[in-house]
């Protein structure tokens, strides 16, 4: 009986530990983390007072509609604002406009974009106008090939001049552009997210559409590349997040000359965190550039579902790059996030946006308000429960009433396909 005794102990402490191991590893703080701010259970507006009017640019969207980013930018200098969509499942990039009775308005500006990731708005080539740089994953699927580019639109005579500035390189999720090298030109910074393999690059700009690849970090999952001066010594420096073999943020000091030293700035033990982004913004006025990290992504689970640790984590700048933790919002399944004073009140605040809640529940919120009270306590407000299935938002005024709006974008994966949407905007009523 001994040695059957013995087998069965063997066997259930095979099965148990790395259960009792991961539910450890949940619950341990991140290295480096700070204090934690409290978290709001949060709060939903009654109807009558909701401050924010929904608007969907398709009410009955036909099929899935597979957006992966949205930005609000003035394209053509005519000071109003338009909403830029990479449109994956159509592969495209379009154009809408919401005029003040609003009437949605759509156009395709590009065609033939093989997974576009994500769009930047820049005049590249200094010329006095807009062009558009975006993002080609290749396949919005996991994928480890070479099928990643940076493709630049350049804006020429009232339409756009292809260029492909990178070609040889794993999906690309995220550009960013600034002078990196200090010559007075526009240099990029790139995401080559991959699959297994993936990398953090900065692309030299050489003149005439031609760019020198530089690699800052080897690794998979680099999901955004925001660019600032993040040590306040007056150049600009880049920070990523890393999401696929390991949970970290970096950040890549520039020395001058085209030269960066490469530093972790924070990492966790728990793999399954979901890192699904990186935003820049000075969240507490205080002067410096502090970065936010939405944490949600579970789509490589067969179900996804929403974890005690998915929400938005604040990563404050006290300098020499150091950066200190604080959870500012537990919302399930976050997906992305974006910053602006939406109260008017004199300091930021901060829009969340959820892929992956609870969608059995018609009231799970899918868009959040993160009400700041100047001294980063956050009060957590739902703004809406449809559409479901965002993953990227973006905040600025659509409708030319000084306002900034909020605007989302839906990328249906999973099921359920229910409460579909496609690029949908929540306005700020008038009078506040």
């Amino acid at each position: 009986m001994r040695p059957v005794l013995t087998i069965t102990l063997l066997c259930v402490s095979i099965l148990a530990l790395p259960l009792a191991t991961w539910m450890f590893l949940l619950e341990l703080p991140s290295i480096a983390a700070g204090p934690a701010v409290p978290v709001s259970s949060g709060k939903s507006y009654p109807p009558s007072l909701l401050p924010f009017v929904r608007t969907s640019s398709d009410p009955q969207p036909v099929g899935l509609p597979e957006i992966t980013n949205v930005q609000i930018a003035d394209l053509d200098g005519d000071g109003r604002n338009e909403i830029l969509a990479c449109d994956s499942g159509r592969s495209c990039l379009i154009q809408l406009t919401l005029n003040p009775a609003g009437q949605w308005q759509e156009q395709v500006l590009i065609k033939d974009l093989s997974a576009p990731a994500h769009v930047t708005v820049v005049d590249i080539d200094r010329d006095g106008d807009q062009d558009l740089i975006v993002s080609i994953l290749g396949n919005l699927l996991p994928d480890d090939s070479v099928i990643g580019r940076v493709e630049l639109y350049e804006r020429k005579d009232g339409s756009y001049v292809r260029h492909v500035l990178l070609d040889d390189v794993r999906r690309v999720a995220d550009v960013q552009a600034g002078d990196l090298d200090g010559d007075g030109d526009t240099d990029l910074a790139v995401a080559v997210f991959g699959y297994s393999r993936g990398a953090v690059l900065w692309l030299e700009n050489k003149q005439n559409f031609q760019f020198e690849q530089h690699e800052l970090l080897n690794a998979p999952g680099a999901i955004h590349v925001p660019i600032a001066d993040f040590d306040g010594d007056g150049d600009l420096d880049i920070a990523t997040g890393v999401s696929q073999d390991e949970e970290e943020l970096w950040g890549f000091e520039n020395l001058g000359g085209g030269k960066f030293q490469a530093r972790q700035l924070w990492m966790t033990v728990n793999l399954d965190l979901g890192s699904a982004g990186l935003v820049q913004a000075d969240l507490d006025g205080d002067g410096d550039m502090d970065l936010l990290l939405p944490a949600g992504d579970n789509l490589e689970d067969f179900d996804a579902y929403g974890q005690p640790y998915h929400g938005c984590y604040w990563f404050e700048n006290q300098g020499g790059w150091k950066f200190v933790e604080h959870r500012i919002a537990d919302l399930p399944g976050t997906y992305a996030a974006a910053t602006s004073d939406l109260d008017h009140d004199g300091d930021l605040d901060v829009v969340l946006v959820s892929m992956t809640n609870d969608w059995t529940n018609p009231h799970a919120a899918s868009v959040v308000w993160l009400e700041n009270d100047g001294r980063q306590n956050f009060k957590t407000w739902q703004i809406d429960s449809h559409p479901i299935h965002l993953v990227t938002v973006a905040v600025g005024d659509i409708n030319g009433d000084g306002k900034d709006d909020i605007v989302g974008g839906c990328l249906n994966l999973r099921p359920p396909f229910q409460s579909l949407g496609r690029v949908t905007a929540w306005t700020q009523k008038a009078g506040r």
